[in-house]
């Protein structure tokens, strides 16, 4: 899976993901143009490349399907988006990005990932492993192997996943099911073309309506460059499952909070009822888990023919892992990347991961170039969904030409502060100038849940 050629220090090229879009798009465009530093990060793998190709998607969709003459963006400003946590602070105060029982752990024969963030998954972890407590998880984790820790876990509703190498995980069904899978699969049919315009006085986005029903980074930092750029966007979260405060407030600018219990048959038809004035619909939960409330992917593209449906998961639609949990540090163990970066050898081997949560930023961004595209397509006559998955962005990372060694630059992050209901927030601002001008987010991060189940 991955390649042994090193770039070029002297070689400013950027992947092209961009093309992976190119079939949205009214005629095959030049790749948006970007100034700065190509390398900053440093480490085995081109995850500045990663960065910088995922923005360069978003913006040379933008640049040609709308009017902006010019869209561009700088180096440092998507180094500072890719590791936004670290810079995003909540009246003073940072926020962190693992709770204790997330990280690497030993096992019985070698090193495994667990996550713990959410409650549910907490739980669920100490349930599979027998315990009853934070404190007695080491010890039951170093009685099992890594492989049957990961299963009992995963049967469970929890998440966890053994380290492997990038061969190790190419050769399991589920690294095959996306090894052929392009960075973003798109499925498109005729449709019978709209009256709607949009583009105005707000941005290039102005008049599109976007309902989020994503959670935690990818999906919800997709919509906020969305909602920067002028589109209505309402995130609506389960009422069952609530977003970490932490999370909603970093990812919640220039977009609305709404809660709705799925179950409920009246307050799902109220979210249903969105759907026909909806143009976009942004989905990451697991492969699966939106089937029964009519808000899959099938589902809605035979409801509503026009409707642009961006669907994430973490590990591809096909497979054995369809249908499983996962975030990005779980995918970067799984699939070889937290070995790349793994520091020691023999018994003193310790994983790593990568310096941001790049998996989650670059397919968030793919996101956002696929609702670009699909909405402008619509002008053609056409219309279609795409599908992304965490996985397949670690493919793509993994078959990168290798940074070698290229120089590092130091990057200043561009940063802007805001009153909030949160106290005062410094925040990354979105990574795109139009025409010359700085994108900045309309508003700053809505108390959770405080929207009302209806567009503006």
């Amino acid at each position: 899976m991955t390649r042994s050629v090193e770039s070029d220090p002297a070689d400013r090229s950027v992947p092209g993901l961009w093309r992976y879009f190119a079939p949205l798009l009214p005629e095959l465009p030049e790749p948006a143009a970007w100034t700065g530093p190509r390398w900053w990060s440093g480490g085995p793998l081109d995850v500045e490349g990663l960065a910088l190709g995922s923005v360069q998607a978003v913006a040379t969709s933008l640049a040609a399907a709308s009017t902006a003459k010019s869209v561009t963006f700088t180096a440092p400003a998507v180094a500072a988006w890719f590791d936004s946590f670290k810079h995003f602070r909540i009246a003073g105060s940072p926020i962190q990005a693992f709770a204790s029982l997330s990280g690497f752990r030993r096992a019985a024969d070698g090193w495994v990932r667990i996550h713990g963030n959410y409650p549910h998954h907490e739980q669920a972890l100490l349930t599979a492993l027998g315990v009853s407590a934070a404190a007695h998880v080491e010890p039951a984790l170093l009685e099992r192997p890594a492989a049957v820790i990961e299963e009992v876990v995963t049967a469970r509703g929890g998440l966890a996943a053994a380290v492997r190498t990038p061969q190790e995980w190419a050769a399991t069904q589920a690294g095959r099911a996306v090894a052929d899978e392009p960075f973003v699969r798109l499925s498109m049919g005729t449709f019978r073309r709209g009256t709607r315009t949009f583009g105005g006085s707000k941005g290039l986005l102005d008049g599109v309506r976007v309902l989020d029903l994503t959670r935690v980074i990818a999906g919800p930092s997709a919509s906020r460059l969305l909602g920067a750029l002028g589109a209505d966007v309402l995130r609506v979260d389960p009422v069952t499952l609530p977003e970490l405060e932490h999370q909603h407030v970093e990812t919640g600018f220039a977009k609305r909070s709404a809660v709705a219990d799925f179950n409920d048959p009246e307050q799902l038809a109220r979210l249903r009822a969105l759907l026909p004035a909806a143009d976009v619909v942004l989905s990451a939960y697991r492969g699966g888990a939106m089937d029964k409330y009519g808000l899959g992917i099938k589902s809605l593209r035979a409801d509503f023919p026009g409707l642009a449906v961006v669907v994430l998961d973490a590990w591809g639609d096909s497979g054995p892992w369809a249908g499983r949990r996962g975030f990005d540090s779980i995918v970067q163990a799984a699939t070889g990347i937290a070995q790349v970066y793994g520091t020691g050898s023999g018994t003193d081997f310790r994983p790593g991961a990568l310096p941001v949560q790049a998996l989650d930023y670059a397919t968030g961004l793919g996101m956002a170039a696929a609702a670009v595209g699909l909405v402008t397509a619509r002008s053609r006559g056409l219309s279609g969904s795409a599908h992304l998955s965490l996985a397949r962005t670690a493919v793509e990372l993994l078959r990168m030409p290798t940074p070698g060694n290229a120089p590092s630059a130091e990057v200043e992050p561009p940063l802007r502060r805001s009153d909030s209901d949160y106290g005062e927030l410094v925040f990354v601002p979105p990574p795109l100038v139009v025409d010359g001008r700085q994108i900045e987010y309309s508003h700053p991060p809505q108390r959770y849940g405080s929207a009302f189940l209806e567009w503006k």
